[in-house]
């Protein structure tokens, strides 16, 4: 059971009790992300998630991080293009320590210049580290071309230039622009009850600032492009993707499927046919890219330069398939039976019902029961697959970047004709 509570100055505060659970996950999540952000400042909201680690009136860096280690649990924070969300997971007799120690690097940390320095070159060294990441870095690079110039195509982390650039003033006061009370919510899930956690909040949360502008969203435009990046790589790395639909869109369940009967496990069609059958790649997957306006869904795809313009054939080709066919009964019914045994097994971690609880209210602003949920993929039928499949992968609507050492053998920019 999900129960609900607003403080007076608008901080909600969500909780699911799981009965027999000796853990408690328990976040502060603020719905603001790199999105968010002027390209100038591109990177902001990852560095002030790494600054809130460093230091509060009550405790130094040292002692945030022994007092989470006494009791063995995690602390920990991640930003996305949306949202940023600070996190402990500890036993249930320790959520009001991790409350506390949450509650003071959200709302009481110093952000001491000298801090702000050191951090700075460990954020650098992590933007270095995913650009020396091929398989990482080419997912940075699609999102720069498919959705060039809007904020969403810009990287969680910034760049080495715009980290550079921050300095206290900027990080002070886009916290105190963004992280208002209307913007922040409280989700906790496992060994929690959720009066106490209620009053702590209460105690801790009240004093945030209210009256939060709502920021205008405008959704990207896609942009039709071929691109290849030189690198001296022994493995081509590549991206082919289109545009797919927000995470409340009615048809967000047939976009599940779709997704998983592609590429979304060993038994999917890229899988058998790229991998297993023609033995080209180690690693081909698709996925889905969903926010509150918008979406995609990509391919991905590593093998050996010699091979690219074979595994880009047989790529296009399925995607053909599935926009002209759509899925078999047995691909259809598979699919809807691997994702419905996926979400049951995610449920086993309190961690994970803490994270599916917050982004439920995020994107929907109530709970999505678990039945409604399973209805909802049952419904998917093939005309609906075909619907999407053909709206997603039309020529004229997608993008495809490749990074390697091609030597020369770049496909043109007619590489998306086999779809029509």
């Amino acid at each position: 059971m999900i129960l609900k509570a607003r403080l007076p100055n608008g901080v909600r505060v969500l909780s699911e009790p799981i009965p027999g659970a000796i853990s408690v996950s328990l976040g502060i999540w603020v719905e603001n992300g790199s999105r968010y952000e002027e390209p100038r400042h591109n990177g902001v909201s990852h560095f002030i998630e790494h600054l809130l680690f460093k230091g509060t009136r009550r405790r130094n860096a040292t002692q945030i991080a022994e007092e989470i280690d006494a009791v063995g649990g995690i602390l920990n924070a991640f930003t996305g293009k949306e949202y940023t969300c600070y996190y402990a997971k500890v036993l249930g007799e320790h959520l009001g320590l991790a409350t506390d120690l949450l509650a003071d690097i959200f709302l009481e940390s110093i952000f001491d210049p000298g801090e702000i320095e050191r951090e700075r070159q460990v954020v650098i060294q992590e933007i270095s580290q995913a650009e020396d990441t091929p398989d990482d870095f080419i997912h940075d690079l699609f999102n720069l071309n498919f959705w060039q110039g809007h904020p969403l195509a810009l990287p969680v982390f910034g760049s080495a230039q715009t980290v550079g650039s921050f300095d206290r003033t900027l990080v002070t006061s886009f916290m105190a622009e963004r992280y208002r009370a209307e913007r922040v919510f409280i989700a906790a899930a496992g060994a929690v009850d959720h009066d106490r956690l209620l009053a702590d909040c209460t105690k801790l949360f009240a004093g945030i600032p209210s009256n939060c502008a709502t920021p205008a969203l405008h959704p990207p435009s896609e942009r039709h492009v071929v691109l290849t990046c030189e690198k001296p790589l022994e493995q081509a790395h590549l991206c082919i993707g289109g545009p797919n639909l927000s995470q409340a869109h009615e048809l967000r369940y047939a976009s599940y499927v779709l997704n998983t009967a592609l590429g979304g496990g060993m038994s999917s069609r890229l899988f058998q046919e790229v991998r297993e059958r023609r033995g080209r790649v180690y690693s081909i997957f698709s996925s889905i890219a969903a926010f509150l306006d918008c979406g995609y869904l990509v391919v991905y795809a590593g093998t050996n330069p010699d091979w690219v313009a074979e595994v880009i054939e047989v790529t296009l080709g399925e995607l053909k398939k599935m926009a002209h066919d759509g899925l078999a009964k047995d691909e259809l019914d598979r699919a809807k039976s691997q994702l419905k045994g996926n979400m049951l097994l995610g449920m086993e971690s309190t961690e994970a019902r803490m994270n599916r609880l917050a982004r439920n209210e995020i994107y929907f602003g109530r709970d999505i029961p678990l039945d409604e949920v399973a209805r909802g993929l049952e419904s998917v039928s093939n005309d609906q697959i075909v619907e999407l499949a053909s709206s997603c992968f039309h020529p004229d609507r997608m993008t495809m970047v490749i990074l390697g050492d091609l030597k020369g053998k770049r496909p043109g920019q007619d590489a998306f004709s086999v779809l029509v």
